[in-house]
């Protein structure tokens, strides 16, 4: 029988967890973390198999206080710039936390489709919208989502970067420009594919 912790599986997550939203997840070794909670390493791998399984735990909760911010987006209208603003204010406020579900590396090139399956019915709550008040079938209702999406990933990287800082104005418009920018091409029926060519001289 293994040895009783002195700490819980919870209280040991609620103080690594801690941890990651003050100096990201790379912060979350056993060395500090048994320093934090006043005691060597050991209670940790008694309640937890290997950091491995710590870790995974800890995105867990990221991804939950990611989903508060953008839950209840079939309440707003429109849904989908609601769900944008909502997961740019996320990265402002938790940017160790975004990096933590976002800005990983993953060996096995997860693709967009499985990135974005991470955000569960709040996607299909935007989509069903798009196709509705927009009279768009589903494939330009997800080419649609898919542009905008990626737009608004890349000011998050920007603000979790504290690369760059936005307005609650400037984000405003910037997501309006592009949904419109984006949704006048597709209603035109002309998505332009420019090719890269090399210029000779």
């Amino acid at each position: 029988m293994p040895p009783k912790s002195k700490y819980t599986r919870d209280e040991i997550l609620a103080v690594a967890y801690q941890m990651t939203k003050e100096q990201g997840l790379e912060s979350v070794v056993a060395r500090e973390l048994g320093r934090r909670l006043g005691t060597s390493s050991s209670p940790i791998f008694t309640a937890f198999k290997n950091m491995e399984e710590l870790q995974g735990e800890i995105c867990k909760m990221a991804m939950k206080e990611f989903e508060s911010y953008v839950h209840d987006a079939v309440n707003y209208k429109p849904p989908f710039k609601w769900v944008g603003t909502k997961m740019i204010e996320f990265a402002m406020n938790e940017p160790k936390l975004f990096r933590v579900l976002y800005m990983r590396e993953h060996g096995d090139r997860q693709t967009y489709k499985d990135l974005i399956g991470e955000l569960g019915e709040t996607v299909e709550v935007c989509l069903a919208f798009i196709e509705k008040d927009y009279g768009l079938n589903r494939a330009e209702a997800e080419l649609l989502f898919k542009q905008v999406w990626l737009h608004t990933f890349g000011i998050c990287v920007l603000e979790a970067g504290k690369v760059c800082h936005f307005s609650a104005e400037e984000i405003s418009e910037m997501l309006s420009v592009e949904f419109q920018g984006t949704l006048a091409l597709i209603k035109s029926g002309r998505i332009p594919i420019v090719p890269i060519e090399h210029k000779n001289n």
